[in-house]
């Protein structure tokens, strides 16, 4: 349709300044200050469509590269929970098992009783956010106050996102396949889908290309180059729920890897069969869409926008960062920001994600 001038409407949007791209509706939040840099990908399963870098690592600090590593923060979930699947794969462990069989310390406390699937469902019944680092600076007591926590609902019975859960997670990891959980997720996932950047605690010599994430008051400087999760701090940044980070070249790999089914990892993997279970629904019944270590699109909303697939799933992090894989459209974005710097109450990023993920689905 044309307007008066002989424009287009698109034109007409644009001059009046709505985003008419991705890249125009970061450019916004990066003028308002929602983060300091960004670095984002649109793709289907031939590989991106559109992608791009935005601003530096801190404000004022140099510009974002193509290697700058991002903390995912909570994206590590799900690239843990595709280590624990390839666990299940090998015979391992098993998804009924319940973390005692795993972990004896366990045995006599509520958390013994609880599934696999039920920490990789978030249905195990332990509460949401615990900042067990106050009161437990040390590894091994804040382990002791995380085999002590009540659960808030029986297990199986609710959906209540909770970080705790996917610490126990990391841990019945370790103890099912021997190894320290870095080694496992470098076997099961980094290695064969191909993320050579990716990894827990970044060497100091890659301090320089960490974007910044907060000034935080606990270690009294901006925190970059370690992981921002206090919790994992206390565990020596390497956990199930927090701790990973990478570049925008890797987690483009690991969306296409996840979305084609495996199809496009040189080597043996997962199963394609395995990655579609853990997209499903396995919470449908109760108030929260998940599945096995993925977020689903929930009844009242998703962060992942408003035209996504009822089938798309994906997941989320703190400091700004997420995947979206959409099998019904064959479309996946990943968005890397750093948008708790220098304050994690900086407001703006919720609406940024969702209008975001409008654009990748509608274009």
């Amino acid at each position: 349709m044309a307007d008066s001038t002989g424009g287009t409407m698109d034109t007409v949007a644009a001059l009046a300044g709505v985003p008419a791209s991705e890249a125009e509706l970061l450019a916004v939040a990066h003028r308002e200050r929602i983060f300091s840099g960004a670095a984002w990908s649109v793709g289907n399963l031939d590989g991106p469509v559109r992608r791009g870098l935005l601003g530096t690592l801190s404000w004022g600090g140099p510009p974002v590269r193509p290697d700058t590593l991002w903390d995912w923060a909570s994206v590590t979930k799900p690239v843990v929970a595709l280590a624990t699947m390839w666990l299940v794969e090998r015979g391992a462990l098993g998804l009924a098992e319940t973390v005692a069989e795993h972990l004896p310390e366990y045995a006599d406390g509520e958390l013994g009783r609880v599934t696999v699937e039920q920490l990789l469902t978030h249905t195990s019944g332990l509460p949401g956010r615990q900042p067990l680092w106050r009161r437990h600076p040390e590894r091994e007591s804040l382990l002791a106050a995380v085999r002590a926590l009540p659960l808030r609902t029986a297990p199986g019975t609710a959906v209540d996102y909770s970080s705790v859960g996917f610490i126990v997670l990391g841990q019945v990891a370790e103890a099912a396949s021997g190894m320290p959980l870095d080694r496992l997720v470098a076997i099961a996932v980094t290695e064969p889908v191909g993320m050579p950047d990716t990894g827990f605690r970044p060497a100091a010599r890659d301090r320089d290309r960490c974007a910044a994430t907060e000034h935080c008051p606990w270690r009294g400087e901006v925190v970059q180059g370690s992981v921002h999760d206090e919790n994992a701090v206390v565990l020596g940044g390497v956990a199930g729920h927090a701790g990973l980070f990478g570049t925008l070249d890797d987690l483009e790999g690991l969306a296409l890897a996840v979305l084609s089914g495996g199809g496009t990892v040189t080597g043996e993997w997962l199963a394609a069969r395995t990655l579609a279970l853990m997209g499903r629904g396995h919470t449908d019944r109760l108030n929260l869409r998940r599945g096995l270590g993925w977020q689903g699109r929930d009844p009242h909303g998703s962060p992942f926008g408003d035209l996504s697939s009822p089938e798309s799933y994906g997941h989320t992090g703190f400091t700004g960062t997420s995947i979206w894989l959409d099998p019904t459209l064959g479309r996946y974005a990943v968005l890397l920001t750093n948008r708790v710097h220098p304050s994690r109450d900086t407001p703006g990023m919720e609406t940024v994600r969702r209008r975001f993920h409008n654009l990748a689905a509608a274009r």
